[in-house]
């Protein structure tokens, strides 16, 4: 299962029943678990940790230290779950000094040229397109899915059951639940498929509606708005989220 042509550091730490093809290299302190398929030309690098039942495809990258000149060769790590599909000539880099750690959650596609910076934070079950850049301590929450050439600044969340449109830029947090897109960047909806691919009641997304038809519709300022929002609609897990989101962004959300 293991190619002559690769290169394991003998400190490095190989699960069972993991594939690894020719001209692979990898690093000393690198822990990686069962059953994982790593084909060649793939560098995974001083410590990185990958989970189980991963799939890494030609030209990846996980563990080159961070594009930050901040960056003083502290010890961190990037951090890889469980059954990641990782397409070509992505890199994750691994973290700083400010998280020590880059983490890749679990059941991710992370699609060809994908790059996940120092400190990012992706969730479980998200879908990340073609040639997206994702820029230091950013966060993305679970089952997001986020189109192609899409650049995510510093600093930025995305929450939950959100869609991206393809080659959108931004800069500040886009809540849960909608579609975000255009030039700039804005509210263009629910992600009406998303939630009902994803089993969400009609009742729950009216709810979801209602609130954001108050925060991005009613012209009200944001502190108003979610007020609004918690009189008049029921405070669901659902409408807690998008509450808390919103009163913790530290950037501000796309209007």
């Amino acid at each position: 299962m293991i190619s002559p042509l690769a290169y394991i550091h003998p400190e490095a730490k190989i699960g069972e029943n993991v594939e690894i093809g020719p001209f692979v290299f990898i690093d000393k302190n690198v822990v990686i678990g069962d059953n994982n398929v790593i084909m060649p030309n793939v560098n995974i690098l001083y410590g990185s940790r990958i989970g189980n039942g991963n799939r890494i495809f030609p030209g990846a990258v996980i563990g080159a230290i961070p594009q930050d000149l901040k960056f003083r060769g502290e010890e961190t790590t990037a951090e890889v779950g469980d059954n990641n599909t990782i397409r070509e000539n992505v890199t994750i880099n691994r973290g700083t000094a400010a998280k020590n750690k880059t983490v890749v959650g679990s059941n991710n596609l992370l699609m060809e040229g994908v790059h996940v910076a120092h400190d990012a934070i992706i969730g479980n079950g998200c879908i990340i397109g073609n040639s997206t850049k994702m820029a230091g301590e950013i966060i993305i929450d679970d089952n997001t899915i986020i189109s192609a050439s899409v650049l995510m600044h510093q600093f930025c969340r995305v929450g939950g059951y959100t869609m991206i449109q393809g080659g959108t830029r931004f800069s500040k947090d886009i809540p849960p639940y909608i579609i975000a897109g255009r030039e700039p960047v804005a509210y263009c909806g629910l992600n009406l498929i998303g939630l009902r691919r994803r089993g969400f009641s009609n009742e729950t997304i009216e709810n979801i509606h209602n609130a954001y038809r108050i925060i991005y519709q009613s012209g009200k300022n944001v502190t108003e708005a979610l007020k609004q929002v918690r009189e008049e609609i029921p405070m669901t897990p659902e409408i807690e989220y998008i509450v808390s989101f919103i009163e913790n962004s530290q950037r501000g959300i796309i209007r």
